[in-house]
């Protein structure tokens, strides 16, 4: 899971450089980046408080308590019990809070802006993310995402089509949990425009690393569960589940990035609602299918 990701940007920025025909950045530079920043204190401004310093500590707290209840693919998760599929939701939703909070007690204008949009887009994925959890708890009886996955090996071929909606519906939600276009663009610099990077205006240092690195193992979470998702029906080996979490996130992040804009701001609502409609499409036809009702 630490591997994905780390690997995971290094595949986006490589993937934007060789559509784009340059050379590109180094693949670990992002690594090095955030070593540099580890090794910076961390500046404060005296109109913040200690919900402001305490926000990367539950920002990247939250990500990695997330990490460890997803499995990867034949391997178990270091963290498991019934209902875990309710609590990793809870956790995204921690962190996203945080860094909300966290922008808020800054006092800025800028980043209140920011903060209300990460909270709008926030409150229209979360039922995205729900139902698309309740449609593996479906399929398989269980809400522990260890048993979710040890007995989707056995699904039929109706319902493994589904797991590969599933892996898809995944992919366009971390699109919006990590903030990369359509939804944000990370490499903009207007601050009318951003969303969560304006949020971490403030942040310095080791701080802004926790940040980054919360980021990151956010993004593995949700491609992890995509990988799981299609690894049920192709490979349910953890060999093919690691490499597909990375290609399946860097390759579409990259590629997405390459090829088109970002939505206007009025358009990110729509596109979020589309999200959520299609999670909703996929448990619906699931549960047609488990209940073997045809379809005329």
């Amino acid at each position: 899971m630490l591997l994905v990701a780390l690997t995971v940007t290094g595949v986006i920025n490589r993937t934007r450089a060789v559509l784009a025909g340059r050379k590109g950045l180094r693949f670990f530079q992002h690594v090095m980046d955030i070593s540099v920043l580890l090794r910076k204190g961390a500046v404060y401004s005296d109109v913040t408080g200690t919900l402001f310093r305490i926000a990367p500590c539950v920002y990247l707290g939250a990500s990695l308590l997330a990490l460890l209840f997803v499995p990867v693919a034949d391997l178990d998760p270091l963290l498991s019990f019934h209902g875990d599929v309710v609590l990793v939701a809870y956790l995204l939703a921690l962190s996203r809070v945080a860094l909300i909070l966290a922008a808020l007690d800054t006092g800025s204008s800028f980043e209140g802006m920011g903060a209300s949009r990460e909270a709008l887009y926030g409150a229209l994925i979360e039922p995205a993310i729900m139902l698309a959890m309740a449609t593996l708890a479906m399929f398989c009886g269980y809400s522990s995402l260890a048993d979710i996955f040890s007995t989707a090996r056995s699904l039929d071929v109706n319902l493994t089509i589904v797991m590969l909606l599933l892996g898809y519906v995944f992919i366009k939600i971390m699109f919006v949990e990590a903030g990369r276009v359509p939804v944000d663009d990370p490499r903009t610099h207007l601050e009318l425009t951003m969303v969560h990077e304006v949020m971490c205006l403030d942040f310095s240092g080791i701080d802004l690393a926790m940040i980054h690195i919360g980021g990151w193992l956010k993004n593995a979470v949700m491609a992890v569960i995509a990988a799981d998702a299609v690894a049920v029906a192709v490979c349910f080996r953890w060999e093919f589940a690691a490499p597909a979490a990375v290609l399946l996130a860097g390759l579409s992040v990259g590629i997405t990035e390459s090829l088109r804009a970002r939505n206007k701001l009025a358009r990110n609502t729509t596109y979020i609602l589309t999200v959520t409609a299609m999670s909703a499409l996929v448990l619906f036809v699931g549960y047609l299918l488990m209940k073997n009702i045809e379809i005329v």
